[in-house]
């Protein structure tokens, strides 16, 4: 589908929610998930690491991409009674991670792995699990999350490699021709439009991946962009969205269909 449909079709939706979601910004209890939390429909997972930045975007990213995955695609999203999402968020040591298909993660400059935390990441990935990092800048990022991911694989036998821009994984929906850039809101208002936010080190957009022997992609990181900021800060701005948010969908969609299917 090209990514047009996704333009046409957000424009319908996101009149009827940007209102609600600007003036409500929800307020979410931090609880992590139980093996009761899982319904069998496809839900949100966010990775609570030890670091700082795990919560970033939340709760809002997590909500409104579950939403739009259940308005722009016919994937079965778990919700409540009222029709809300219901994203969960978990540990890397809990044995609910294994009830997750994807599981994101924020900000990796913060990300810390203990031991056992790559120990049961590992066993995650290796049964067919899927990690996604995202909103991380500049050199120092990059070397942290590659040194945290290298605790859970050996990059011995499992390096990172720039993932094509013809990769399957940017088709499994919306035809996207790229991975965009997308600049946390504060910083486009701020900057005046720019959108590289640590300057000459975070200049060029990478797509990043660890395959395994099959081509699957167990790892995969979106980096010196903030692809969840255009999820989160959808009704905030009527410019940001149009710019950078229905982008931000096409790619998080193809990126969550991937993981279900592969």
């Amino acid at each position: 589908m090209r990514l047009t449909a996704i333009l046409t079709l957000l424009a319908i939706f996101a009149p009827a929610h940007a209102a609600q979601f600007a003036r409500q910004g929800r307020f979410a209890a931090m609880s992590l998930a139980t093996p009761e939390s899982f319904d069998g429909d496809w839900q949100f997972c966010r990775l609570a690491y030890q670091g700082r930045g795990w919560a970033t975007d939340y709760p809002d990213a997590d909500f409104n991409f579950s939403l739009r995955l259940s308005e722009l695609t016919k994937t079965r999203v778990s919700k409540d009674r009222s029709g809300e999402t219901r994203p969960l968020i978990v540990r890397p040591t809990d044995d609910t991670i294994f009830n997750c298909p994807f599981i994101m993660l924020w900000q990796a400059e913060s990300l810390r792995f203990s031991d056992e935390d790559a120990a049961q990441l590992r066993r995650y990935l290796l049964k067919g699990g899927f990690l996604w990092s995202d909103d991380s800048w500049g050199t120092y990022a990059w070397n942290n999350f590659s040194a945290q991911i290298a605790k859970v694989l050996p990059p011995s036998e499992y390096s990172f490699v720039d993932i094509p821009l013809n990769h399957s994984i940017l088709r499994t929906l919306f035809d996207v021709p790229r991975v965009p850039q997308v600049p946390g809101i504060s910083f486009w208002w701020g900057s005046g439009g720019r959108t590289s936010e640590q300057g000459a080190d975070s200049a060029e957009v990478h797509l990043r991946g660890i395959v395994d022997s099959r081509g699957r992609i167990l790892v995969l990181a979106t980096h010196n962009t903030d692809i969840a900021d255009g999820w989160e800060r959808e009704g905030v701005d009527a410019r940001y969205f149009y710019e950078f948010s229905r982008e931000s969908y096409a790619v998080g969609i193809n990126i969550a269909l991937y993981a279900m299917t592969h």
